[in-house]
């Protein structure tokens, strides 16, 4: 049998183990033109908390009693396919599924002896490409100015950082504990850090860490942490909204400060973006990105976790910050 996780109910506030289900089902029968694939990591992201909602998005919402799926990478294990061979790597998005046969034309060949498998959903995958295209396609840094980071110690927060820096940008990251802090300058080279968890008053805290302004912040987590870095935005600088984790699972439409005098007093740029929207740059940026990860100049942070059982908890896990860079399960 094959073993398959699929959505049991949908949530209310943080999702529960409960909201899933394990189930068992025949093996996949192949069809002509299909590969059959064997799931090698699978990727687990905030923003699959809003495909768990039924809520209209940019993406349909999970079905219930229906498989959950996400980036994945997976081994052709049997090919019906002229292009794929058995043994070739693949990525893309799949369902959360031990096996499974599928029509490989949207998957991605990927080669494991230019990076390890688990790079294809990170720093290779759209973990890097939101950090790359988010920060120069919106951010648009320039040498000399400052970079605020929310989520700095996430999968794309640890990028967005290191990008900046190579960029010749200073790098201020925001992260939830004292060994994030430490880890994101010692590892990911950033300036200067700050520990949400223990600072009282975070505009004061960000105003000391960016002495200069904040030219561009790379919001990642939304709430009141975005309220403080907007109050020391620069005339004419950036907000690039890429995620919103610390509302995804609010039962009510939180309230806060409005945005709309800051942005005028000082002619700011606020922009949400996802991905997709640069789908015609994400060869020449994995170009890019490969060639800074060759070069020594980008590091991969991953935090892996083992089992296809342990999926729904490690997609859980990183509503409370267990994470230090990219989420992974390996299979």
């Amino acid at each position: 049998m094959n073993k398959v996780i699929t959505l049991n109910s949908r949530p209310v506030g943080k999702p529960q183990l409960s909201d899933f289900k394990f189930e068992e089902v025949e093996m996949p029968q192949m069809k002509d033109g299909e590969v059959l694939l064997k799931t090698k990591f699978v990727s687990v992201d905030p923003y699959l908390r809003g495909r768990m909602s039924d809520a209209k998005s940019y993406v349909p919402p999970f079905e219930l009693q229906k498989a959950m799926s996400s980036g994945v990478v997976a081994e052709v294990t049997e090919s019906k396919n002229d292009q794929f061979k058995v043994g070739d790597f693949v990525s893309g998005s799949l369902e959360w599924k031990e096996l499974q046969s599928v029509n490989p034309e949207h998957l991605t060949k990927v080669d494991d002896q230019i990076a390890p498998l688990s790079n294809y959903l990170g720093i290779l995958g759209m973990t890097g490409l939101t950090a790359y295209l988010g920060l120069t396609e919106i951010g648009k840094p320039q040498k000399g100015e400052t970079i605020l980071v929310s989520g700095a110690a996430g999968a794309v927060g640890s990028v967005v950082g290191q990008i900046g820096k190579i960029l010749g940008c200073r790098v201020v990251g925001i992260a939830g504990t004292d060994e994030k802090v430490e880890f994101l300058k010692s590892e990911f080279g950033y300036d200067d850090a700050i520990n949400y968890n223990t600072t009282e008053n975070m505009t004061k805290a960000i105003a000391e860490a960016c002495p200069n302004g904040v030219d561009v912040y790379y919001d990642n987590v939304g709430g009141d942490i975005s309220d403080a870095a907007h109050t020391n935005i620069n005339r004419f600088g950036r907000v690039i909204v890429c995620g919103a984790i610390s509302t995804y699972n609010e039962t009510e439409v939180p309230t806060g400060p409005r945005v709309e005098g800051f942005l005028i007093k000082k002619s700011v740029l606020m922009q949400g973006f996802i991905v997709s929207n640069y789908a015609e740059k994400f060869p020449e940026a994995v170009k890019q990105l490969a060639q800074w990860l060759a070069e020594g100049k980008l590091k991969s942070s991953e935090t892996i976790v083992e089992g296809f059982d342990q999926i729904p908890q490690a997609f859980i896990d990183l509503f409370s910050g267990k994470n230090t860079g990219k989420m992974i399960v390996k299979i």
